[in-house]
């Protein structure tokens, strides 16, 4: 509002402007909100709990839908769920839960394994895994030139492929993975394989931020430093300068690891998960800093190349 409409004291939130929107109409009206769980990954995408407070302390006359599945925790909405808990216009239905994922065809149960890995569920993870892995292969590789050939190896035809990476993923920049580079989306989902800014050309790796939305038949992700397995937990870090220093905000941290959930189901049909072997010299990307990640990917049941 403030860079489009020059309005500087915007004070309303996404939900909030657009039910207020509709709250005109004299008869009535209806809002469809179609909300990934997960999948915020920046300041201000607040995700469905926004609608949710809007509704309960702006709209309270409004009838307000919801599935019951979102108390998950994918899905952040938690502590507004409790807010409208007793409100006479809040009705649950289970058939509003949309449960089945169309982006990876071959397996439904894509999205389910990637949030048992973030949520370090290892148990449901290695469950879903063998469910998986028939229909949509996965590797495991510390070995990027192991990871091109894979890639290159299993896709057939017209079938696209490429890098995708986090956007704090700086130090993957050692293994000629450079994040800072400004990719045209354009040209990497849609230019000829033979166009060296396509993904096809695997030499440009999209981030979470252009890949949200869009879809490679075949991906080649790379895990860096920034989200690390320590002590059997996930920790969270952004490189700064020299080094890389701990994401103490929670907020920061969900929006990291949501990251890695939006990039981890870019595949339509399968991937390959490459994690750096680090070096000793270089303090940067030691080797420990990566280890402990590769060896629970490892011990979740995913294929070694």
């Amino acid at each position: 509002m403030k860079q489009r409409k020059g309005v500087d004291d915007f004070e309303m939130s996404e939900p909030q402007f657009l039910l207020s929107y509709m709250d005109r109409h004299r008869d009535w009206a209806v809002v469809v909100c179609l909300v990934g769980g997960g999948q915020e990954i920046h300041t201000g995408e607040a995700g469905i709990g926004a609608w949710l407070t809007a509704v309960r302390e702006q709209f309270p006359h409004w009838r307000t839908f919801i599935s019951p599945e979102l108390h998950d925790s994918e899905y952040a909405a938690g502590q507004a769920l409790a807010l409208l808990e007793g409100h006479s216009g809040v009705v649950t239905d289970e058939s509003l839960h949309l449960a089945v994922s169309m982006r990876s065809f071959r397996s439904e149960q894509v999205s389910g394994f990637v949030k048992a890995l973030l949520d370090s569920d290892v148990d449901r993870a290695r469950e879903l895994l063998t469910e998986v892995l028939p229909r949509y292969p996965m590797v495991l590789t510390r070995d990027r030139t192991q990871a091109r050939r894979w890639i290159k190896a299993n896709a057939r035809g017209s079938e696209r492929y490429g890098l995708v990476a986090s956007s704090q993923a700086q130090r993957l920049k050692a293994y000629c993975i450079d994040v800072r580079l400004d990719v045209d989306p354009v040209k990497y989902f849609l230019a000829d394989r033979t166009d060296t800014r396509s993904s096809c050309y695997l030499e440009d790796a999209v981030t979470e931020f252009q890949a949200q939305g869009l879809e490679l038949d075949w991906t080649w992700m790379s895990w860096d430093a920034d989200l690390r397995r320590r002590n059997g937990k996930w920790s969270h870090h952004r490189f700064r300068g020299d080094r890389w220093v701990d994401i103490k905000q929670p907020v920061s941290q969900q929006y990291l690891l949501n990251a890695y959930r939006v990039l981890l189901t870019r595949a339509r049909q399968g991937m390959v998960l490459f994690v750096p072997k680090g070096r000793k010299s270089d303090g940067t990307i030691a080797p420990e800093f990566y280890d402990e990640t590769y060896n629970y990917l490892r011990s979740l049941g995913l294929p070694e190349l």
